[in-house]
């Protein structure tokens, strides 16, 4: 399976993408339109805990200071209304500290409030300091307004850094009402400056007072510039009194240094402040009030952005989602599809096949069933799919019949190749009898040989095109046997030494698989080894079975190598007629996996390779008790004295039964050429019997008719082995 991003993934990534920016503006949108709300609910919370305290308390302080302008002038009516109206500023003071250093404040205000508002609360502490100079008589008219103004700046100061309102109009409007408070603070300075030098201002004191008034003159239009015509008016009315301009006719003699008539001032000053206050309050409150739907509009539109935006947001999600899931269904779809038609379809095909079962492709590759509102683009995927699907199973199918009729045919060719074989070994057979050359014989012998090691490789393409063996033995077979005729197929048959075998048997009906496996093996380790080395055939009887170990003393395998072909043995793939290399390997694994043998490949002590076969132990059977017959004196060509009764003389390759073939130094040779074993040559010195007394030397006659019997003996035996099943079936 591969390791990348899922399609669901990439889908969801799609989708994703145009969801946060679709969110990113929903959250930009209403961060704007919520924090002109925040800044609504901030302004009001710094109006309820700042301004309006903070503006009572300036007004208290301006009806203060002119009493302490009374104090000083010496003409204070009421003793007690200084301390009164100490008294009640104190109790704003105190209100407007709390208020403001409440965590609710504190937290509506910028870092430059904050700062505006340290610097206010820090002159309010000084009143109590200005309050004993005004007690102890230290104070002119003068210094009494330059005292009690350091509070009202701070303040103004502190109103400069508010920002009533996002709404431009409403905002500059908010900057004409606290314009025109400064007003009232500065016309109110001119009160208590004239009312503290009892209408008699000294050189600097009128200076002062020109100061004062050049500011209020200049800062009067532009407060009544920034006003609409509802708010003005009340202002231009008051101007317009008689009042108003009489107290700016006393105002302009007070400046010219003139002495001020001051029950004329006093007449005219205090209901000109009074009134002007009165219109200040009336503005602002007129102002909130405008305020007031501004807010709620605010407020309003923050909740119908930030409702629509969210309301957009979860319909995006829900159908980007009912979106995703539907085309990720879909494909989900098509790849069950297509992992049942690689994991379970076509492997069943195949396995249905190998077995010779029919396949309808229409049953084994229905179209892929598609929703009826399912994606264009997937509909015409699937059934191109689909398409594929039918294309892949009818090419499985007829590649199988393909390479049946391959098999078919390579099997058939090799029938026929057996039966020429058959025909050419009875042949052989015919022309040994007819025979009575030494030499002719040895000539027909090998070709004896040459033509059973053909038969065996027609067998064995028989094999691996489906087929099975042609021949077959009845009873049990001695293993011993077995292994001399898989020797006897071996082209250097002469360097196999097959060692004595525990006395067993193999199954009849496994004889000639089991045959045919050894044949490979021994060949394989013949034909990887030194012409000079011995091929070792051994084996015992284990818990398990019998194991028979096959050992050369070539140059081994690689370890690479070794594991694959081990591989290979212990779970033989399907014969691929492509893999020419290696095909007895292919023959080996083949029947072993038929019969469940195990055969694994090992390195051998002196460098080359040991197979090792683990026969089980349901072929291996005991074997019947033997029949005691004259011993047969050892002739040419090896044939080993046997004590049991010959079974089958020649199982294979026209050898006698129990040949064994070496190259040893014991062996001699005979006046015919042919070799002879040497009893005893291979004993232990302490294991030697005495010679016996000499056989006398055979006259050629005699040589004759012992061959002649021999080759009788052997035609018996070809007789037998085709009346057991040794012929082609």
């Amino acid at each position: 399976m591969a390791s990348g991003r899922s399609i669901r993934f990439k889908i969801l990534t799609l989708l994703i993408v145009p969801l946060v920016s679709l969110i990113a503006l929903w959250g930009f949108a209403a961060s704007i339109t919520s924090g002109e709300a925040l800044n609504l609910l901030k302004v009001q919370t710094i109006w309820t805990g700042v301004v309006n305290d903070a503006d009572a308390l300036v007004s208290q302080l301006q009806t203060e200071r002119l009493a302490s302008a009374e104090r000083i002038a010496g003409t204070a009516p009421d003793a007690t209304a200084l301390a009164a109206s100490r008294a009640k500023a104190d109790q704003i003071r105190q209100r407007l500290s709390a208020s403001a250093l409440s965590e609710d404040t504190q937290a509506a205000l910028t870092a430059e409030m904050k700062g505006r508002l340290k610097e206010a609360l820090a002159a309010i502490e000084r009143l109590p300091e200005i309050r004993r100079q005004v007690d102890t008589g230290r104070l002119t008219p003068g210094t009494l307004i330059t005292e009690y103004a350091t509070i009202p700046d701070a303040v103004h100061r502190l109103y400069s850094t508010i920002t009533v309102s996002s709404d431009v109009e409403l905002a500059r409007q908010a900057q004409g009402m606290i314009a025109a408070d400064g007003v009232r603070e500065l016309l109110s300075r001119e009160h208590a400056l004239i009312v503290a030098a009892n209408g008699r201002a000294a050189m600097h004191d009128v200076h002062q007072l020109a100061g004062i008034d050049g500011a209020r003159t200049h800062l009067w239009p532009q407060a009544l510039a920034n006003l609409d015509s509802d708010l003005r008016t009340p202002f231009e009315k008051l101007a317009a009194t008689s009042r108003y301009n009489t107290m700016e006719r006393a105002l302009g003699s007070a400046l010219e240094g003139k002495p001020v008539d001051m029950q004329l001032w006093r007449g005219t000053a205090d209901p000109v402040m009074k009134e002007y206050s009165q219109v200040v309050w009336d503005g602002a409150d007129r102002l909130l009030a405008k305020m007031e739907p501004a807010g709620l509009s605010i407020l309003v539109r923050a909740g119908i952005a930030g409702v629509l935006g969210l309301l957009a947001v979860v319909f995006s999600i829900v159908l980007s989602v009912r979106v995703g899931r539907q085309i990720t269904g879909e494909l989900a779809g098509l790849r069950r599809s297509a992992l049942d038609l690689a994991e379970v379809r076509l492997p069943g095909v195949v396995t249905k096949l190998r077995q010779g079962e029919d396949v309808d492709v229409a049953t084994e590759a229905p179209p892929i069933a598609v929703p009826g509102q399912a994606t264009s683009e997937v509909a015409d995927l699937a059934i191109a799919f689909g398409t594929v699907q039918h294309t892949a199973v009818e090419a499985a199918v007829e590649q199988a019949r393909l390479r049946q009729g391959v098999s078919e045919a390579l099997r058939n060719l090799a029938r026929r190749s057996q039966s020429l074989l058959q025909r050419q070994l009875r042949l052989l057979d015919e022309m040994q009898r007819d025979t009575e050359e030494p030499e002719a014989l040895e000539r027909l012998f090998k070709l004896d040989h040459l033509t059973t090691r053909m038969r065996r490789h027609a067998e064995g393409l028989v094999l691996l095109s489906g087929g099975v063996a042609g021949r077959r033995w009845r009873g049990t077979i001695p293993v011993e046997d077995v292994l001399n005729g898989a020797a006897a197929q071996v082209e250097e048959y002469t360097r196999v030494r097959v060692y004595p075998m525990p006395e067993c048997g193999i199954s009849g009906a496994a004889v000639a698989d089991l045959m045919h496996l050894f044949a490979e093996l021994i060949e394989n380790a013949a034909a990887f080894s030194s012409p000079g080395n011995e091929v070792s055939v051994r084996g015992e009887l284990v818990g398990r079975g019998f194991a028979v170990e096959i050992e050369d003393r070539g140059l081994g395998l690689p370890p690479e190598m070794r594991q694959a072909v081990n591989e290979r043995l212990a779970s033989p793939p399907d014969f691929d007629p492509s893999q020419t290399e290696r095909l007895g390997f292919a023959v080996v694994g083949m029947l072993a996996a038929k019969h469940g043998i195990a055969v694994t490949l090992r390195p051998s002590p002196y460098g080359g390779t040991t197979a090792i076969v683990l026969v089980p132990g349901a072929l291996v059977e005991a074997l019947p008790p033997p029949i005691e017959r004259p011993e047969l004196e050892s002739v040419s060509v090896s044939v080993v004295r046997d004590d049991r009764p010959a079974r089958d003389p020649r199982p294979e390759g026209g050898l006698p039964r129990r040949v064994r073939v070496s190259k040893r130094g014991a062996e001699a040779r005979s006046d015919s050429g042919l070799p002879r074993r040497t009893r005893q040559a291979n004993l232990p010195e302490q294991l030697r019997q005495p010679p016996a007394e000499p056989a006398p030397e055979r006259s050629p006659e005699e040589t004759r008719a012992l061959l002649s019997s021999l080759q009788s003996g052997w035609q018996r035996g070809r007789q037998e082995s085709d009346q057991d099943g040794g012929s082609l079936s």
